[in-house]
């Protein structure tokens, strides 16, 4: 297997079938903005000799009311990172879903800005920053909007500077949560006027119809949400982070000048707080990276990917050399071996898993293994043994022994197909039934109950009743007479007995003559055949074919498998129609075709992560998932799969840049719209995205190398283009991570 730079399918989130639409609109801009308005009504009259007469009518005052100071906290449909969630987030810019999508700009942000500009920003704070709330908690200060306009009103900061005239009276005694931002903090956090548009959207998620350019319908207003995103990441040493959602309202001149002196007091409309742990640097994506490359750039070659163990090649390799490069590049190990005789020799030794296809063997003289002596190969012209079947008939029959249910529903089958398949050759007459009138209890129950239930059910044409009545009148007669009717018996043979086995229906009738048992026999198998009950060093014998933080592929040798189904049926064997009957319980389920065994820290970090296996546009369902110890996860497939995906666990839709420090650019326009096209920046690195003083904000559209002309760079808008809100929040999506290899 190979890595891939290809972009490939993504891992399923939803059920199969389902779908889902999410689009991205840049704002909602209403007919009539928030605040107070007049109605004037003017009438002229017309006088056709003299002057015109103008009426004026009663000014007719009315308010456009929209939440300002506060608004109902059921009206905020999801929050991310979750409140008081714990967890890495130092990638990640906090965002605020809500349901009215119209609230960030139903009231304008100042006299002078723009319509987009919102009125409203989401802040980040870590824990020393607010004063009255040095701990990041949530804290904020309650009071009346009155008290809050008071310049003599006490607290500390600057409140903001509103029109009176745009207050109605009832606004100045409604309750508000405010928190005071100091000059330094507000002026390194703040958004500039310009960067506020593309830090808010609107979010569709509907049905998934007509999504073609050119073709979208209206958006679904019962499925639309406007989107906050903070412009801050969270510290990347960890602590707690309290997220304000405030208005700006008030501040407009602020944002663009030096904050005040005594530091600002902003209205809280919401907040919530959350807990970062500290980054360790090492990511899913870093560490699915470093499965997938050398160096972070650099595919690792297939042959790196394979479960072996790596080996240096002389440069010339002779006969026996090669050979023994030839077996370990195949996935074998070579282990000291004592034969029966007392020598010591080398023997190569591999469990069902391997680098290469198994070699095919050649016809076996039996179909069925007895002992692992049957199982050896000898390399006579090397005088060496490759011991692999021959270990897997003990490991199957070892496996067997140790389970004691196993063993005695196995036995427990034998000894009631034994007794069957004997009744059949001692009465021909049944096996000629054997394939469609014959029954599991006529042929396990005892001769006599079956020849009393042909007195009561008639076997001749005859009605039940009548036969029994003659059989019972004769019966006295002749005990007088001194006749007694006696049967004749037929010896049969060992061969004649096994004779049995192959005629038609027979094998299907014995597997009924102990179903219960039968089952568990055959579930045991297939269990065997999911190699489950094998222990790691059977499926890895060398540490070394599978260091840390690795990735292999393997295939899976189905006559490794099927000796040990043979070890297993072994047990218990008293002679050859026992082995004859063990058979029966071979036709199970089939033997995967290949395995991914990974090795990594990703397995306990990330329990859910997503795993794929692909042949074409098709998902591959894994036969079995397994974790072994702490970190070894083993995937087995029914078909070889050409590519499989790593991903990472589904978060919900967030905002922020993968572990590589990358996001990835998706299409924005045409039919493809969201499909990614590759990672951005080139060479890897968003810190040259971050405004100067080491508190981690976005320089969005700020002095000096900023992201939104970059990005709209990255997508080849000239002469003064820019991508819209729309478009930067689909850029900024951190969708979940995904590795993608594929086979050469």
């Amino acid at each position: 297997m190979t890595t891939t730079s290809e972009p490939g399918p993504r891992p399923r989130t939803t059920e199969p079938g389902a779908e889902h639409r999410t689009r991205f609109f840049d704002h909602r801009i209403p007919s009539l903005r928030a605040g107070r308005y007049v109605i004037g009504n003017r009438q002229t009259l017309k006088d056709v000799d003299g002057a015109d007469r103008v009426i004026d009518a009663t000014p007719q005052p009315f308010d456009v009311i929209q939440p300002r100071f506060s608004f109902d906290p059921t009206g905020i449909n999801a929050r991310f990172p979750v409140p008081d969630a714990v967890g890495t987030y130092s990638q990640t810019l906090a965002h605020i879903n809500l349901d009215a999508p119209g609230l960030p700009w139903n009231r304008l942000l100042g006299p002078d800005q723009p319509d987009a500009v919102p009125w409203m920003a989401l802040l980040l704070f870590r824990e020393g920053e607010l004063p009255e709330d040095p701990d990041a908690v949530g804290l904020v200060k309650a009071d009346t909007v009155r008290r809050l306009l008071d310049p003599a009103g006490g607290s500390p900061g600057r409140p903001p500077a509103l029109p009176p005239e745009s207050l109605r009276p009832d606004e100045y005694d409604e309750q508000c949560a405010t928190i005071f931002v100091p000059a330094a903090v507000f002026d390194a956090v703040k958004p500039l006027p310009v960067e506020l548009g593309y830090l808010a959207h609107l979010r569709e998620g509907g049905r998934p119809d007509a999504t073609r350019a050119g073709d979208d319908p209206e958006p679904d207003e019962g499925e639309l949400n406007a989107v906050l995103v903070a412009n801050r990441f969270p510290a990347a040493a960890g602590g707690r982070h309290v997220a304000h959602l405030v208005s700006l309202e008030g501040f407009d001149e602020d944002l663009i000048a030096p904050a005040p002196t005594e530091g600002v007091r902003l209205v809280s409309l919401a907040s919530w707080s959350f807990t970062t742990e500290p980054d360790s640097g090492v990511g899913f994506g870093d560490l699915c990276q470093h499965l997938a490359t050398t160096d972070g750039t650099t595919p690792r070659p297939a042959e790196d990917l394979r479960l072996r163990v790596p080996t240096t090649a002389p440069g010339n390799p002779v006969g026996p050399q090669q050979e023994a490069l030839d077996r370990m590049a195949g996935g074998a190990v070579a282990l000291p071996q004592r034969l029966e005789s007392g020598e010591r020799t080398v023997a190569f030794y591999r469990g069902p898993l391997t680098a290469l296809p198994a070699r095919r063997l050649p016809p076996a003289a039996a179909t069925r293994l007895d002992s692992p002596g049957e199982a050896l190969i000898y390399l006579q012209q090397y005088g060496v043994f490759d011991t692999a079947y021959a270990a897997a008939f003990t490991t199957g029959r070892t496996l067997a022994l140790a389970d004691a249910e196993f063993r005695a529903a196995l036995l427990e089958f034998r000894s009631a197909a034994r007794s069957a398949v004997r009744r059949l050759a001692s009465h021909p007459e049944l096996v000629a039934r054997a394939a469609t009138a014959l029954t599991a209890r006529q042929l396990t129950a005892p001769l006599a109950f079956e020849a009393f239930d042909r007195l009561l059910t008639g076997g001749d044409g005859r009605g039940g009743g009548a036969r029994l009545t003659q059989a019972l009148d004769q019966a006295g007669p002749q005990l007088r007479a001194g006749r007694r009717r006696t049967a004749a018996r037929t010896r049969r043979t060992v061969g004649d007995v096994r004779a049995v086995l192959a005629e038609p229906g027979v094998a299907a009738l014995l597997t009924q003559a102990a179903p219960d048992n039968f089952a568990k026999v055959t579930a045991w198998l297939d269990a065997l055949r999911r190699l489950e009950g094998l222990d790691l060093s059977h499926l890895v014998p060398d540490a070394r074919a599978l260091p840390d933080e690795a990735i292999r592929f393997a295939y899976l040798d189905a006559d490794w498998v099927r000796a040990a189904v043979d070890g297993a049926l072994s047990v218990g064997v008293g002679h050859a129609l026992d082995a004859d009957l063990n058979a029966l319980a071979t036709g199970g389920g089939p033997v995967p075709k290949c395995a991914v065994l990974v090795n990594s820290s990703l397995v306990p970090n990330w329990p859910n992560t997503i795993v794929n296996g692909y042949v074409g546009q098709r998902v591959v369902e894994p036969v079995r998932d397994a974790v072994f110890g702490t970190q070894i996860r083993l995937l087995l497939y029914p078909e070889v799969v050409e590519r499989f995906e790593l991903a990472e666990p589904p978060r919900g839709l967030c905002f922020g840049i993968g572990d590589v420090g990358t996001i990835e650019l998706r299409e924005i326009t045409g039919d493809r719209i969201g499909y990614p096209k590759g990672e951005f920046p080139r060479p890897a690195g968003f810190a040259r995205f971050l405004r100067p003083g080491g508190r981690d904000v976005l320089n969005v559209d700020g002095a000096g190398d900023a992201l939104v002309p970059a990005l709209s760079t990255a997508h080849g808008l000239t002469g003064g283009r820019r991508i819209s809100s729309a478009q930067f929040a689909l850029q900024m999506i951190d969708a979940p991570q995904a590795q993608t290899f594929s086979r050469p």
